[in-house]
């Protein structure tokens, strides 16, 4: 029990903290409650009937009572202080590729170029078989991640099966330090219209778009740019800052946060030399783009510094802060909240009011507030960013969804690749007619089995009938309806052919030019950034979406995107 007390006296002792910064009418609860969660834990540990595993238990408790406040305050054990860091940093020490599970095994499903992996030619499609040695069928993904991370300059030794190959194959791969960069692909979409793709904010985020920039710049046909923010979840507030400085001038106010603790109230500043204050620029944004990238759709929007193009963004107007707790692990938690140029804060959800049931609602409409930005416009809080331009998000058909999560394009992909050397350029990347008709004879006795909206919807209307008992005649004529509408996978195949084509050569491409590879295959048929791109052709309508004022009448975010 010596342990158990020395917890309760430095829990206790933290208590004290509250005292000594102003919030001396929770002491006595605070130091009441930890008393008696001590004592509790003790006897639980004493007289439970099966044995107990401390860590485990408090662990549970830990994570259940950071969950009644909001997904962000976590706790983080010292064993996962180095995922944590990969999220923060972008850096592991391990081999350098991404892993999926498929049957009992674990496969490689994507090195990353310029990496141990990819340098000891491990390729999307291998199967691992064994870890130095060690049969790892059954493991899972996480299993096989903690195994494959080390120490750089380790070895590992990997015995993968290889389609096309009449044995096993034997690999040894040396772990380096794996940083992977924020800025995944930058280039020109045509003669005058660069891009830049951010998948993250993690440290030197900010170094690698200023570089991307400078690069572009380099081209003297370039007049404007495209930033590409979909997908990205956000990361360090430090690099939002410093991002949105090399579009704004020094001393700009970006973004301020305000907390609890008055040390979180903080109005932060551009304090670089920017890179350029005037190119053009359309920020891409969908449902997918959450915090820090927020802030940098928002204050580009509220400064009327671009033009904001796609679907609203998630709604997280929320800072946290890790702090160091005892035996290496720390506490990730929500210290304030942040407002962009405007003054608005976007955060969706109220975290604070919390209903009987412990949901969350969103901020409803009779709070949400108008702001102006820069220009006098009109720009809303309490929903996320709303797009300039609102688009529909690409909506894909219930096959393609089948062939993805079947694995059926990924396999197809391995095939393709061992009986196509090489590949034209990825932008140039085309299946011919003959080898979509491959890829459909691939698929003959392959289970990708799925129901369509009309199928669906028909199953509850057979149900109702049965509940409600009607004749055998109304459920005679409901099976030859059904019978009418029931899917054909081979006319599927035809009638969705060009998006699943889009997904083929996405695949496919990334085999032959990894992760470029994938992003350059992919722009080809991306509507959205052909709609920026339309935007940035057309000069006189990108500068009257940054000067048309609208009436503050209601939160435009609730008006349907315009197609």
């Amino acid at each position: 029990m010596k342990k158990i007390k020395l917890v309760v006296i430095a829990l206790l002792i933290g208590a004290s903290a509250f005292l000594t910064t102003g919030f001396v009418d929770s002491y006595f609860e605070v130091s009441k409650n930890l008393d008696i969660f001590a004592t509790l834990f003790r006897e639980l540990n004493i007289y439970y009937v099966d044995e107990t595993n401390p860590g485990d238990l408090m662990k549970k408790g830990i994570d259940k009572m950071l969950e009644s406040l909001d997904p962000y305050t976590n706790f983080i054990p010292e064993s996962e202080i180095e995922d944590y860091r990969y999220m923060t940093t972008g850096q592991y020490g391990g081999i350098g590729a991404l892993i999926r599970q498929q049957g009992g095994y674990v496969y490689i499903s994507e090195p990353y170029e310029g990496f141990p992996a990819q340098k000891a030619d491990l390729r999307a499609g291998d199967k691992i078989l064994k870890l130095n040695d060690i049969d790892v069928k059954g493991k899972t993904t996480d299993d096989i991640s903690k195994l494959l991370k080390g120490q750089p300059s380790t070895t590992i030794k990997l015995l993968v099966e290889r389609e096309g190959e009449s044995k096993p194959l034997e690999k040894i791969v040396n772990r380096e330090e794996i940083k992977i960069k924020s800025v995944s692909y930058y280039g020109m979409v045509n003669k005058e219209i660069g891009y830049i793709k951010l998948t993250g904010f993690t440290e030197n985020a900010s170094g690698e778009v200023k570089s991307a920039l400078i690069e572009l710049k380099k081209n003297a046909e370039l007049k404007s740019v495209v930033f590409d923010l979909r997908g990205n979840p956000g990361g360090l507030l430090k690099e939002a800052i410093d991002i949105v400085n090399i579009f704004a001038d020094k001393g700009t106010e970006i973004v301020s946060t305000k907390g609890k603790v008055k040390e979180w109230d903080k109005v932060h500043k551009a304090v670089n030399n920017p890179v350029d204050v005037n190119i053009p620029i359309a920020v891409l944004i969908d449902r997918g783009s959450a915090s820090a990238a927020e802030i940098v759709s928002g204050a580009i929007q509220d400064l009327d510094r671009g033009v904001v193009v796609g679907q609203r963004s998630y709604g997280k107007g929320l800072v946290q802060q890790t702090r160091p707790l005892s035996y290496n692990s720390q506490l990730k938690v929500t210290v304030a909240k942040y407002y962009i140029p405007s003054g608005r804060c976007i955060q969706a959800l109220d975290y604070s009011h919390r209903n009987d049931d412990g949901s969350v609602d969103k901020v409803p409409d009779s709070l949400i507030s108008a702001f102006k930005t820069k220009n006098g416009r009109i720009v809303y809080d309490g929903g996320g960013v709303t797009p300039d331009i609102a688009l529909e998000p690409q909506k894909y058909s219930n096959i393609l969804g089948s062939l993805v999560t079947k694995n059926l394009i990924f396999d197809y992909a391995t095939k393709y690749r061992i009986a196509h050397p090489t590949i034209v350029a990825a932008k140039d990347f085309k299946l011919t007619d003959a080898e979509y008709n491959d890829f459909v004879a691939f698929l003959n006795g392959k289970e990708y089995d799925y129901t369509t909206k009309t199928e669906k919807k028909l199953e509850e209307l057979k149900k109702s009938a049965t509940d409600d008992k009607v004749t055998e005649e109304v459920n005679a004529q409901i099976e030859a309806l059904n019978a009418k509408i029931k899917h054909s996978k081979s006319e599927d195949l035809e009638n969705f052919k060009s998006e699943i084509k889009q997904f083929l050569e996405e695949e496919i491409a990334s085999r032959y030019y990894f992760q470029n590879g994938r992003l350059e295959a992919s722009l080809k048929d991306d509507t959205e950034l052909k709609e920026a791109i339309a935007l940035l052709n057309d000069m006189d309508k990108y500068k009257k979406v940054l000067t048309t004022i609208t009436k503050a009448d209601k939160p435009f975010y609730n008006d349907k995107p315009k197609k």
